[in-house]
């Protein structure tokens, strides 16, 4: 077996099913949700101040690591058959998903030593989020999650469609009907569309509110209506979720417990 295979199993554990990918994952995983809490308690002014050289140190670290796992990834990608090519076949991975997440999670601590202005920086930093996706290679739920957005991804646009479609139309409605009473608030149909997200989520701030009878009138049966707006894009992936899951299991029945290969 080629050194450049065996790094490949050991990246990932779902292929080769090695223990030494496993405790890797295990790792991967963990390095991520601290990562994560980092970028949650750089935020809390004493705490930062306090354990700075610490929040410092544990970048260097984790960027340390992910950039010697993306260019190991970058090198063995080409065990995978759709990037078999040597130059095409790593070309295509550093602009796939996961390719584009893991350079995107690392790009910020690289661009400090470029000679760029610092306020756009501050932008680039946010690429750091980046890295909670990175989870998702590891993690089979999040990958059924993907998988199921991309696979009804038409059924839930046209979701959207029609909720933002009715969200123009109640605000148009709402707008004619406060507006003249109160035309400071209802100013405008665009400003009264944030009542009706407001509303159609059941959120209701109360910073916008009708005073008119029809208005009330109105605001009620939107908000019933919101409550529904939440079986549509649920029902949706759910449904989703039930297919993969199902096609999964059908495919695991399909092959040998022995030696993976699938029954004919």
């Amino acid at each position: 077996m080629s050194l450049r295979k065996r790094v490949f199993e050991v990246l990932e554990p779902s292929v080769s099913g090695l223990k030494i990918a496993r405790v890797m994952e295990y790792f991967f995983i963990t390095l991520i949700i601290g990562n994560i809490a980092a970028i949650q308690l750089e935020t809390v002014p004493g705490f930062y101040a306090q354990y700075t050289s610490f929040f410092n140190d544990f970048e260097t670290f984790s960027v340390l690591i992910f950039s010697i796992e993306y260019v190991l990834r970058l090198w063995t990608c080409s065990e995978m058959l759709k990037y078999k090519h040597p130059l095409k076949g790593r070309m295509s991975y550093m602009v796939s998903r996961s390719g584009l997440i893991d350079l995107l999670s690392i790009l910020p601590f690289y661009l400090n030593f470029l000679p760029i202005d610092l306020r756009w920086l501050r932008i680039f930093r946010l690429f750091r989020l980046l890295r909670m996706l990175k989870i998702a290679r590891y993690l089979t739920a999040l990958n059924l999650i993907f998988a199921v957005i991309k696979d009804r991804r038409e059924q839930l646009m046209v979701v959207i469609m029609f909720i933002f479609f009715l969200l123009v139309i109640i605000a148009t409605v709402m707008y004619y009907v406060e507006g003249p009473a109160q035309p400071q608030v209802f100013s405008s149909i665009p400003a009264t569309m944030w009542w009706g997200i407001a509303t159609l989520t059941t959120v209701g701030y109360g910073d916008m509110v009708p005073i008119t009878a029809m208005g009330k009138f109105l605001a009620g049966i939107i908000a019933i209506i919101g409550v529904g707006m939440y079986a549509l894009p649920a029902g949706i992936l759910s449904a989703g979720i039930s297919d993969h899951l199902h096609a999964h299991k059908s495919s695991k029945e399909k092959r040998c417990p022995h030696c993976g290969k699938e029954i004919q």
